[in-house]
C-alpha cells in the first residue's frame, strides 16, 4: 500500500510541484488548497507528469476544516504518513507600519497552521512507528530580514516548534524537518501583504524592494524547489534542516554560525542603505 502524503498550498508554486513529485515517487497524494476551483495548473502538471492525485479544499487556518480533512484522508486513503506543511503567506512592512491583527494573521498561516496539522497527524504516525512531517519555512526562518518583521517572526516560531519536537518524535520513528528555500519564482511575492505607503521608512523600503527585485529575477524555479521538497520527504537519511538550493544553504549557514549576530546585521543592513 502506497504512503499517503498530505500537502498544503498546492494551487501553484512549490506546493504544486512538490505534490506532483511525490505522486511520481509512488505516493498517494492529497493536494490541498483553499479554493479547489484553482486546481487547473496542478491538474495540468500532474497530467504532464503522468501521475494522478486527489485535490481537497482546505483553509489551513480553520481548526474544524483541518480536523475534518485529516479524518477524511485517513478514511479514504489511509493515515497520513507524509505531511508537507507548505501553505504560507508573506508580508512586507516594519514594526511601526503593521497592526497586531496583521501579525496575528501571519502567525495563523505560517505558525499555527503547521502546528495544527502536525498535532492532527502525529498520533497515527506515532502508533505506526513511522512518518515524516516537513514544514516549508524559508531562509527567513533562520535569518531575520528588513521589512519582514512579522513574516520572519512567524517562520522563526515554527522552526523553533519543529526543532523542539524533532528529537522527541524521532524516538517514535517520526522524522520532523524544515525545508528552507531562498527566493523562488512563484506567486508568493505577488500574494504577500504589503504595508508600503511611504512615511519615515520610505527610502529604506525602496532600497530593500530594489534589492528584492534583483534577487527574485535570479530566483530558483518553483519546479526545482518543489522537487527539493519531495527529495527531502523521501530521503533515506534524516536531517532537521534542508535547503532547496546552494544559495539558501549558504545564507542559512551564515546565520547559524553567527554567534553575536554581526554577520547577519552587516549583510542585511546593506539591503536598506540609501547613501
Amino acid at each position: 500500500m502506497a504512503d499517503t502524503a498530505l500537502v498544503t498550498g498546492c494551487s501553484s508554486g512549490m506546493g504544486l510541484h512538490a505534490a506532483v513529485a511525490l505522486a511520481a515517487a509512488g505516493m498517494d497524494v492529497v493536494a490541498t488548497m483553499r479554493d479547489p476551483a484553482r486546481d487547473g495548473e496542478l491538474r495540468a502538471a500532474a497530467e504532464a507528469a503522468g501521475v494522478s492525485l486527489t485535490v481537497q479544499a482546505l483553509d489551513v487556518t480553520d481548526d474544524d476544516a483541518a480536523r475534518d480533512v485529516v479524518a477524511a484522508v485517513a478514511a479514504e486513503h489511509g493515515p497520513v504518513s507524509v505531511l508537507v506543511n507548505n501553505a504560507g503567506q508573506g508580508m512586507v512592512g516594519t514594526a511601526e507600519e503593521i497592526s497586531l491583527d496583521a501579525v496575528r494573521a501571519q502567525l495563523e498561516v505560517n505558525y499555527l497552521a503547521p502546528v495544527r496539522l502536525t498535532q492532527l497527524v502525529l498520533p497515527a504516525m506515532r502508533e505506526a512507528g513511522r512518518g515524516r512531517i516537513l514544514t516549508v519555512t524559508s531562509v527567513g526562518g533562520a535569518v531575520g530580514q528588513p521589512f519582514a518583521d512579522a513574516y520572519c517572526g512567524s517562520k522563526f516560531a515554527v522552526e523553533g516548534f519543529m526543532q523542539s519536537l524533532s528529537t522527541v518524535a524521532h524516538r517514535h520513528g517520526v522524522w520532523v524537518s524544515v525545508v528552507e528555500p531562498a527566493a523562488v519564482a512563484s506567486s508568493f511575492v505577488d500574494n504577500a501583504v504589503r504595508h508600503d505607503g511611504g512615511g519615515p521608512y520610505e527610502a529604506q523600503l525602496g532600497a530593500y524592494l530594489s534589492r528584492s527585485a534583483a534577487a527574485f529575477a535570479a530566483a530558483q524555479s518553483a519546479a526545482d524547489a518543489g522537487r527539493a521538497i519531495a527529495e527531502a520527504a523521501t530521503s533515506p537519511d534524516y536531517r532537521f534542516r534542508w535547503q532547496t538550493s546552494p544559495g539558501a544553504a549558504a545564507f542559512v549557514a551564515m546565520s547559524l554560525a553567527d554567534g553575536d549576530g554581526s554577520q547577519v546585521f552587516d549583510a542585511t543592513d546593506a539591503w536598506t542603505r540609501t547613501d
